[in-house]
């Protein structure tokens, strides 16, 4: 008898608190990495991503080799790019180490992409966020 009041008694805390642990870890992971769309100008990114694809990306710290990052360009404050990470600090790119919190960033189509080749490397807090998913087209979504 007593264990069947137990049970019933944390069955309604239970009911109560799991939506409200679902609406916390939604709004903590909201504020924490603070999800953002952008979209693909150009061709750079082919054949990852094409021009009018729409990503969504997240603010994070931390940033490794590999990453597709949205990031602002050195040379033209308040433009943005989305360009793929292939170097990261004490890494030896074109000629030179790259220093800590420095990134190397290029196009997946080289030929078509105005990105480190160009304008050298980025500083780390130009990223704005790393890239998630495809979410436009929705034929083409990853």
């Amino acid at each position: 008898m007593w264990a069947l009041v137990t049970d019933q008694r944390y069955h309604g805390v239970r009911t109560r608190l799991l939506p409200l642990a679902a609406v916390a870890t939604v709004v903590f992971g909201w504020r924490r990495w603070r999800p953002f769309r952008a979209v693909v100008a150009g061709g750079s990114m082919e054949p990852t991503l094409h021009g009018g694809d729409h990503v969504l990306a997240v603010r994070r710290r931390h940033v490794e080799r590999g990453d597709v990052v949205v990031v602002e360009r050195p040379d033209r404050p308040g433009f943005e790019l989305i360009k793929r990470v292939t170097a990261v600090g004490g890494d030896h790119v074109e000629g030179r180490t790259l220093r800590d919190g420095e990134l190397w960033i290029t196009g997946d189509a080289p030929g078509a992409s105005t990105d480190s080749g160009s304008f050298g490397p980025v500083r780390r807090d130009a990223v704005t966020g790393v890239v998630l998913i495809r979410t436009w087209p929705l034929r083409r979504v990853r």
